[in-house]
């Protein structure tokens, strides 16, 4: 599976690929607002190290989990930013404002970030470690200001299934994606769809 997509379930339990097209909502699949525990994936700082090396970060250059250095009190930052971008996110995909302090707190989460770098020995990218977990939440943050602040806004969606609340950056060149995955919510339509036309034979 390419890197940044990731096997996910839904309520029914088949699995499925979903490539939410930017990192920082990527970060929303490791849990949610709503405290519920059961979805939370990032639950000690190994957690995060180990859930980067498959992220969409690794597109720029691969991640050792052993150069990742996550504090509890980053990923407690991390773990709010989420919940807060969870809501922004949702709101600016239904093309609605978000509020002023939630977007403060994104602006502020900003002031770090990973670095890339050309490797000496090598001459090829590589990220400057140790990652703390202050670049990891600065990167995503200056991601979603550049989607929410930038001309690719309207290219933030929310699944068009009525049952689904996953949202994705189109990133296709024509720009009309409307599900999370065509191999859950798209196929689904199509089943549905032509089932309504034989319905009416």
């Amino acid at each position: 599976m390419d890197l940044g997509t990731r096997l996910i379930a839904g309520p029914d339990g088949q699995a499925f690929p979903f490539d939410p097209g930017a990192f920082f909502l990527e970060l929303l699949l490791t849990g949610g607002p709503d405290g519920d525990q059961r979805w939370e994936l990032l639950r000690g700082p190994s957690d995060l190290a180990a859930w980067l090396v498959d992220s969409r970060l690794a597109l720029t250059a691969p991640i050792d989990a052993d150069d990742v250095r996550i504090r509890p009190a980053e990923l407690r930052a991390i773990k709010q930013f989420r919940d807060t971008l969870w809501t922004v996110a949702h709101v600016v995909a239904a093309a609605e404002e978000p509020n002023e302090d939630e977007l403060e707190f994104i602006n502020a989460a900003a002031e770090s970030s990973m670095r890339p770098r050309i490797a000496l020995d090598t001459g090829v990218c590589e990220w400057a470690t140790p990652i703390t977990g202050s670049q990891v939440l600065g990167t995503a943050a200056r991601e979603a200001i550049d989607v929410i602040g930038g001309d690719r806004i309207d290219r933030l969606r929310e699944c068009e299934a009525e049952d689904c609340a996953l949202v994705f950056l189109d990133t296709s060149r024509p720009g009309n994606r409307r599900w999370c995955s065509m191999q859950r919510c798209g196929n689904r339509h199509k089943v549905k769809a032509y089932r309504a036309r034989h319905a009416k034979d």
